[in-house]
Order: C-alpha cells, then sequence, then structure tokens
C-alpha cells in the first residue's frame, strides 16, 4: 500500500487535487475545513469586500497565527513539526 494518497479539497466552491500522506490526510481535510470556516466569517462580515480581499484577509489570520505559535512553541518536537508544515506550506507557494 502507497504512503500517498490522491484527494480532492474543496476551497471556496473550488476543487484543488492533492497528492498527500496517508497519515496527514485528515490534517488538510481539517485544514480546507478550517480555511472555508474563515472564508465564510469574512464573507458575512464583509460583503462589499471581493474575493481576493477575503483570501487575502484571511491568509493574513493564518500566518499572524502561525507566526504567534512560533514564538511561543518551547517543545522541540512540537517546533520541528511545526517547522516542517511551515517548510511543505512554503514548497506549495513556491511552486504556484
Amino acid at each position: 500500500m502507497s504512503d500517498t494518497l490522491s484527494i480532492n479539497i474543496k476551497i471556496d466552491n473550488r476543487i484543488y487535487p492533492l497528492v498527500v500522506s496517508r497519515k496527514d490526510e485528515a490534517r488538510y481535510r481539517e485544514a480546507a475545513k478550517k480555511l472555508n470556516e474563515v472564508l465564510s466569517a469574512f464573507k458575512s462580515n464583509y460583503p462589499d469586500k471581493d474575493i481576493q480581499d477575503i483570501f487575502a484577509m484571511a491568509a493574513f489570520q493564518f500566518v499572524y497565527a502561525s507566526m504567534v505559535v512560533r514564538e511561543n512553541a518551547g517543545n522541540a518536537s512540537l517546533t520541528g513539526e511545526i517547522k516542517d508544515i511551515m517548510d511543505d506550506i512554503d514548497d506549495f507557494l513556491a511552486a504556484r
């Protein structure tokens, strides 16, 4: 059995195919769910903003939260795991 899995993630009613580690599938799906919740909240709170502004505000919120977590992480293994996730995000964004 392969360690990777092809999944489709739905973000703001658009489908994004991903190949992910089987052990990380639930985390990817939960991340998409959380992003959709944040997008929905921003759309409700700022109905006059276009979708690009909504995505920018959501991205800013997540980056800010990530920075706070990095600053407060005291556990070396947790810090390493967060760094790995952030590296994965950086790699993903660089590929776009």
